[in-house]
């Protein structure tokens, strides 16, 4: 009776699936609706208070690698190998260096099938990418190595254990997120497990006090599951009745160009844009609802007392459709994998970590020359965009229907830039992504330029500085008068 209202949802995404999919992703989504009815009975049936961790992990790896096999046949023992790989350098690799050496193993192996696949076998194909779910995978090594070495010289992390082999298959390779991902933490993966990811917000509600009205020894998912099953439905509706009147390609057709005044060029490559996002929705909510319903995800209350189910969420739409900022868009979009750029590169990178992370992220994503156009152009974005935001806003900020005026703007301004930004990334090729920037005579990348040398605007590492420096220094001027007025009462 806990989950009697799951099979609406399954059987609406089921009906569009079956009616308006192309055969070759049936098996996509048919393994993730699978994988959703098996997380139901994971939950109820293998639930942490009926049985082991050691059972869990074992049924979770177990069920992952079946459907591995079923998506992708023989190529998912490249799933093993990178595990093994990187669970062979953890072991032998001494732990001032374990972490760079399972970074370097894990993601250079992660690219070498990428460059197979994409340069030997099906060039701009999507069908069976098996380097997809590597791509989650590499996620997670990464994150634990990091989380292991941190947690053992002091710094930041809080993972000291080293897992065993099966709990580390488990948390790469479970049935919730071997297709899909999203990328989490392997403490709170391994509290799911062991069936104590509640216990610390038992009695926690607004105030942070405890109150008998919101205290629940486990709390339900069952609406926001169905909440994001109806979210996955429609999204998928959605991305494939506008997916063929819409395509992005023929924004770069020379009939289009030619015979097309460049406002409606402009108008057309956010439609464009705006029905291809659908799809990662889709995508990315069925995952999150996955592990949702087997009880993995869980962030504590609201101010209400209704459960929070967005530990691992990927995405937030409504944030990202009306994203005022460039970076309001990509902290929106795909979340888990821009906080494993943050923890692993961001946050260490010495020398221009912008520019390393924008690249480290082109890298991740695959080989196609599109991807390093798309993030390249990104980081003159983000620096004119941040230029932008520092010398510019504060000039709006003086009453409400200023703030409005300069949100709107912002919001256009931030589409336009997505959308011109992104169009390499599914053109894919060099040739169809320089001639989509001839065609609008690469007049953003032009205006980024100018912006950036006309509106200097300092580092965030630097102001950071600043900040801190002036903090120092107004104690210490706090401190000398401090001494001086307790110099002046002792004189007294």
């Amino acid at each position: 009776t806990y989950y009697k209202s799951v099979p609406f949802g399954f059987c609406l995404i089921l009906f569009v699936t079956l009616f308006l999919c192309p055969s070759m992703q049936v098996n996509f989504v048919a393994c993730q609706l699978f994988a959703l009815l098996m997380a139901v009975w994971f939950r109820i049936y293998l639930h942490p208070s009926k049985t082991s961790p050691f059972i869990r992990h074992v049924v979770a790896t177990l069920l992952g690698f079946y459907l591995a096999l079923f998506c992708f046949g023989w190529y998912s023992l490249h799933f093993l190998v990178q595990s093994g790989l990187s669970y062979s350098v953890m072991v032998f690799a001494g732990l001032e260096h374990m972490h760079k050496y399972c970074f370097i193993v894990t993601l250079g192996y992660l690219i070498s099938c990428q460059i197979t696949r994409v340069y030997v076998f099906d060039y701009g194909m999507y069908s069976a990418d098996f380097t997809g779910p590597m791509m989650v995978i590499t996620q997670k090594i990464t994150s634990l190595a990091f989380e292991i070495h941190d947690g053992k010289t002091s710094l930041k992390g809080v993972c000291v254990r080293m897992p065993t082999l099966l709990e580390y298959l488990s948390y790469n390779c479970n049935f919730m997120g071997i297709l899909a991902g999203p990328t989490c933490s392997y403490n709170d993966y391994m509290a799911f497990i062991e069936g104590t990811c509640y216990q610390p917000h038992h009695q926690e509600n607004a105030n942070g006090k405890e109150n008998g009205k919101y205290k629940q020894s486990e709390p339900s998912s069952k609406n926001d599951v169905i909440s994001k099953l109806c979210t996955c439905a429609i999204s998928l509706g959605i991305y494939l009745s506008l997916c063929t009147l819409l395509p992005v390609e023929h924004s770069i057709n020379d009939g289009f160009v030619s015979s097309t005044p460049f406002h409606l060029q402009v108008i057309y490559l956010y439609l464009a844009m705006l029905a291809l996002r659908p799809k990662y929705y889709f995508v990315w909510t069925l995952a999150d609802a996955i592990n949702n319903a087997a009880g993995f995800g869980f962030n504590g209350y609201n101010k209400d007392g209704s459960p929070r189910w967005d530990l691992i969420s990927n995405l937030r739409i409504l944030d990202i459709e009306f994203a005022t900022s460039f970076k309001m868009f990509l902290d929106n979009w795909n979340i888990q994998t821009a906080l494993w750029l943050k923890r692993v590169c961001y946050e260490r990178c010495r020398i221009n970590p912008m520019a390393a992370t924008f690249l480290l992220s082109a890298m991740w994503h695959g080989v196609y020359p599109g991807y390093y156009l798309t993030f390249l152009t990104g980081i003159a974005m983000t620096m004119a965009a941040r230029a932008v935001r520092h010398n510019i806003r504060p000039y709006f900020q003086g009453s409400d229907s200023h703030k409005r005026i300069y949100d709107v703007m912002t919001w256009a301004g931030t589409q336009v830039a997505i959308s011109y930004t992104v169009a390499p990334f599914v053109l894919l090729a060099v040739g169809p992504s320089l001639k989509f920037y001839r065609s609008w005579y690469y007049c953003l990348h032009l205006l980024c330029l100018l912006v950036v040398l006309a509106l200097p605007v300092k580092s965030r590492r630097l102001q950071a500085k600043e900040q801190q420096d002036g903090l120092k220094d107004n104690q210490a001027d706090h401190n000398s008068t401090d001494n001086n007025c307790n110099q002046k009462e002792k004189a007294t």
